[in-house]
């Protein structure tokens, strides 16, 4: 791969960069997302995550449950949300949410990803008593819970402060956080695919003070839908600049836009999903553009398929996020979800990879053979 390269420098004054390991710049990300040879981008990718991961292809045991389905806000994008009326609106008790994390942990979980809606007659009390119920029966569990997002609608709800809320959180039990709710951060296209919800800077204000109180999470970021490239540039660097200062982001996962039952789809605004060449763009480029401050890139099977992901595995990807069970809101949407450990091990290894089972904060607890 180096001879090709080396036989192919010149061609981008961007690639040229990312080969010597600087860091790219925003000209240099727009430069990228109109590159058109896909194969140099792909791997100038794969050398860059040679050189900072290696050859290893990380994964959890993760048992995902979405809390509550009722939510404030009514995101054009999202095929989940309910407004409370409907027949399959729901909410959880905190002893129902422990039930079924008894379940998972019994399976093999090693974390439980709980995520939900912006429900807006919810106390503060509920959220901490779930951290509880979870934390006081499941020690070894990881809780890895509630989005950015979903605490800046808690604060202003409640009329706590955000270091208040996420104190008073892991004071009960919480973790970690995941990476949801990001979406894209600029303005122009955030106010597009969102409604109800924190702006991009309120997320990452959120979420560093979540960095600075202890609490490490995942970054996401939704593309494949009416974004445009300095939107999706403007947000890795964001991603990369918070990183910098917090050091609390444990890894970037791309979200492809999945289109069924969306508003965006009823509306006609988006009318099929992005090209598989666009996903494997985005996976080169949110390597490049993070090498050096974020270096674990999530590929998430479950949106893209195992066959999509493991190209994207050779694009610059180094993990799979996990075994996604009970995942709700891609189910919500028409994708299948289902897999396991062994199914994940023979996928990274089929591509000659190796197969690792991480915790949440990316210590390695086996190897498979």
């Amino acid at each position: 791969m180096g001879f090709m390269l080396e036989s192919m420098i010149g061609k981008s004054a961007a690639i040229d960069r990312a080969v010597a390991g600087e860091e790219l710049t925003f000209d240099d990300g727009m430069e990228l997302m109109n590159y058109e040879n896909i194969h140099m981008l792909g791997a100038t990718a794969e050398l860059t995550r040679q050189k900072l991961v290696g050859d290893d292809v990380t994964f959890t045991a993760s048992y995902y449950m979405n809390y509550t389905n009722v939510c404030a806000a009514s995101c054009q994008m999202c095929a989940f949300y309910r407004k409370g009326d409907e027949d399959d609106a729901y909410t959880l008790s905190p002893e129902e949410i422990e039930k079924r994390v008894s379940s998972a942990e019994q399976l093999g979980a090693t974390e439980v990803h709980i995520v939900g809606g912006f429900h807006p007659d919810l106390p503060l009390d509920y959220y901490e008593e779930m951290m509880k119920a979870i934390k006081q029966k499941h020690k070894n569990l990881t809780i890895k819970a509630f989005t950015a997002a979903e605490i800046f609608y808690l604060s202003k709800l409640t009329k706590n402060s955000i270091k208040e809320i996420l104190t008073r959180l892991k004071n009960a039990g919480l973790d970690s956080m995941p990476g949801g709710g990001a979406e894209l951060f600029h303005p122009e296209i955030r106010n597009k695919i969102v409604r109800g919800k924190c702006t991009g800077q309120e997320w990452l204000d959120t979420i560093e003070i979540a960095h600075n109180l202890g609490i490490k999470s995942n970054a996401t970021m939704l593309y494949g839908h009416i974004e445009k490239p300095e939107h999706v540039i403007d947000h890795l660097i964001k991603i990369r600049e918070l990183q910098k200062r917090t050091k609390g982001f444990l890894t970037f996962i791309p979200l492809k836009f999945s289109l069924d039952n969306t508003e965006l789809e009823n509306e006609h605004k988006v009318t099929q999903e992005c090209s598989s060449l666009y996903d494997l763009k985005i996976i080169a480029l949110s390597r490049l553009m993070l090498a050096g401050a974020l270096n674990n890139i999530s590929v998430y099977w479950v949106a893209y398929g195992k066959k999509l992901a493991q190209v994207a595995l050779c694009n610059g990807g180094s993990d799979l996020v996990g075994t996604a069970f009970s995942e709700e809101i891609y189910r919500a949407a028409g994708k299948p979800t289902n897999s396991s450990l062994i199914e994940l091990s023979n996928l990274v290894k089929e591509i000659k990879r190796n197969p690792v089972q991480r915790n949440t904060f990316f210590d390695q607890i086996q190897h498979f053979k």
